[in-house]
């Protein structure tokens, strides 16, 4: 799983266009292995992340929880001491 892609679904406000696009182009860039594609590639590279934030749009469209929605801040929070516990405790930059 690309590290850069976060889960979007059922979050309190939902996630917005943008974050599902750059999710979308993470998504991309990780199958094609191109941060930048060729001018030649380019159309075909801006045509997949469109229809991967077509999908993605679908889908948080249409599932369902009976969870409550989740709080961004606690996620980053709990990302923080994960990140921490993994790699040592570093001053933020």
């Amino acid at each position: 799983m690309c590290r850069n892609i976060k889960t979007l679904f059922n979050f309190e406000p939902p996630a917005s266009d943008d974050e599902i696009r750059a999710a979308s182009l993470q998504f991309v860039r990780k199958l094609s292995g191109f941060n930048t594609p060729s001018k030649a590639n380019e159309p075909a590279f801006e045509a997949a992340i469109e229809a991967v934030y077509i999908a993605s749009r679908h889908l948080l469209d249409v599932l369902e929880t009976q969870a409550a929605p989740r709080d961004r801040e606690t996620e980053r929070e709990k990302a923080r001491r994960r990140s921490a516990e993994r790699f040592g405790t570093r001053s933020p930059a």
